[in-house]
């Protein structure tokens, strides 16, 4: 029987400068995904700490001198028999000017201005974890109330919150429709997205800005991505097929029931250990969902999630 293949360590570099701009560095011709774009660094050498091989990666290929800040994603990924672990940490200190030094184009850029489809494929869900937020906020399902939640979800943007989903399964459709229409042009001016619950089809008519979390049904029986690229989809997971399928169809994926909740209190929670272990095999952004608070945000990330996401917690 044939040993196991061991996938290759590779450090991504997420340089971010005071403008807020990524570096990215450009496939040359001869390479593996030649014209692609990607985050720059490279493979670990054997026994090399992971700071350590991405310091050495970046001074290589760039000639700075950089100190590797916290992780951002870890993507494990596969091109034909060829495995990789693609582990991107954000760098915001470095000495000395970029160059390019193997012969790569080099550009500056603000995150939400990329195009998804300029980068190579595992490259991809880094810039979305770096595109999205640490807290998704999920509406209560409550009597219906159009101006009240317009006033309390256009609070919430304005103070600052970026990835909020509508989800009032006991209202009409055309009500949550109607108050996602209001809120929109909000949404939109100050870099928000918005999701409705199921609905790829008020989504798609809402159009840029308005996005879709896929129920577990959804997500078991969706073959390609529901929407454009410029409308978000996530995908509501509770096992690590969920979380296989998400990474072919969405840009991230909530995980639950990571501790007990008031919505499903019969659910067998994962606790935190299963939670890591699933993320673990997860290529997209995963949020930690139940019974989380501001107050698990850091240990979600800890975790290797994205953050937390919550319904009571966070109203």
């Amino acid at each position: 029987m044939p040993a196991p293949t061991v996938a290759m360590h590779v450090m991504a570099g997420v340089m971010l400068d005071a403008a807020g701009r990524v570096l990215l560095a450009q496939r040359p011709p001869g390479k593996h995904l030649a014209g692609l774009w990607e985050f720059p660094g490279g493979k670990l050498e054997a026994g090399e700490a992971p700071v350590d091989g991405l310091a050495r990666e970046l001074h290589e290929e760039l000639g700075v001198v950089a100190v590797a800040g916290e992780p951002l994603i870890r993507v494990p990924w596969h091109y034909g028999e060829r495995s990789l672990l693609l582990d991107a940490r954000i760098v915001r200190e470095w000495s000395g000017e970029p160059a390019s030094l193997d012969g790569q184009a080099l550009q500056w850029c603000l995150p939400a201005e990329v195009d998804l489809a300029m980068l190579a494929p595992a490259d991809q869900h880094i810039l979305r974890a770096l595109q999205l937020p640490t807290r998704y906020l999920i509406t209560p399902d409550v009597p219906e109330d159009i101006d009240g939640w317009q006033r309390r979800v256009s609070a919430a943007i304005a103070s600052g919150e970026r990835l909020i989903l509508l989800r009032f399964p006991s209202w009409p459709i055309e009500s949550v429709r109607a108050l996602a229409a209001r809120l929109l042009p909000e949404a939109r001016a100050r870099g928000a997205h918005l999701l409705l619950s199921g609905d790829i089809d008020g989504a798609r008519d809402l159009g840029d800005g308005m996005g879709v979390q896929l129920k577990a049904a959804q997500l078991a029986a969706c073959e390609e991505r529901p929407l454009p690229v410029t409308q978000w989809v996530g995908a509501s997971c509770h096992s690590v097929d969920d979380l296989a399928r998400a990474v072919q169809v969405a840009d991230f994926a909530t995980l639950s029931p990571v501790a007990t909740t008031a919505t499903h209190p019969d659910a067998k929670p994962l606790g935190w250990p299963a939670f890591e272990q699933q993320v673990s095999t997860a290529a997209v952004p995963v949020y930690a969902l139940g019974g989380m608070t501001h107050k698990q945000e850091a240990q979600a990330r800890q975790m290797g999630g994205q953050g937390v996401a919550g319904i009571r917690g966070f109203w």
